[in-house]
């Protein structure tokens, strides 16, 4: 079994403002930096993982570096945990995307597994992705303990195919910035411990 701690990273000001982020690198903020400190010092305190891996954008890198320096390793960087590719949305608020494709958008918010992005991926291309990434990272961890960072959507996919759950769910799962989800994975197999646990953030926001 492995168990896999699987954390979002820091808010940015994308987050804090709400713009479509994608594949666009947007940093930390202050916010975020503290969080992702948070974030490291929580799973410090209660697991000892063997290997740490990230997205490549680097909100994510920075979050799996403030918690790699508690273990003294290297943080392996993954592009099969990258964030969605919004395509023509990225850097765009909902508005202003819903000026130029307000049908599309109201598919994105309502129907998000029928919804096809202009020039973006759709949530099932982003699930095949996603899932098998982490069978391929679970099956070279077994009997360890192993650290995801990724991003909201790819986050809320994730936990939907631990859960079972068809993509239609998408907006019933949150994934608030610096959240903590962990799931042990047995092959595929998998036993959600606890989600979107903010609870080492409350200092910080």
């Amino acid at each position: 079994m492995t168990l896999v701690i699987l954390v979002r990273h820091g808010q940015t000001e994308w987050n804090r403002i709400e713009r479509f982020r994608g594949r666009n690198d947007v940093p930390l903020n202050e916010t975020g930096l503290a969080q992702a400190e948070m974030a490291g010092h929580r799973i410090a305190a209660g697991w000892k993982p063997t290997a740490i891996y990230s997205s490549p954008l680097s909100r994510a890198v920075k979050t799996a570096d403030a918690i790699a320096r508690h273990f003294d390793l290297s943080v392996k960087v993954h592009p099969g945990l990258v964030d969605i590719n919004y395509g023509e949305w990225q850097g765009l608020t909902p508005d202003e995307a819903r000026k130029r494709w307000p049908e599309m958008i109201d598919v994105w918010y309502e129907t998000p597994h029928r919804a096809r992005i202009p020039g973006g991926e759709t949530l099932d291309e982003l699930r095949a992705r996603a899932m098998r990434t982490l069978d391929e990272i679970v099956a070279s961890h077994q009997g360890h303990t192993v650290v995801l960072v990724g991003h909201t959507v790819i986050n809320r996919i994730i936990l939907l195919g631990v859960l079972g759950l068809g993509n239609e769910r998408f907006w019933l799962l949150r994934q608030d910035t610096g959240a903590i989800n962990v799931f042990e994975a047995d092959g595929s197999v998998f036993t959600l411990v606890s989600l979107n646990d903010t609870c080492h953030l409350h200092s910080v926001t």
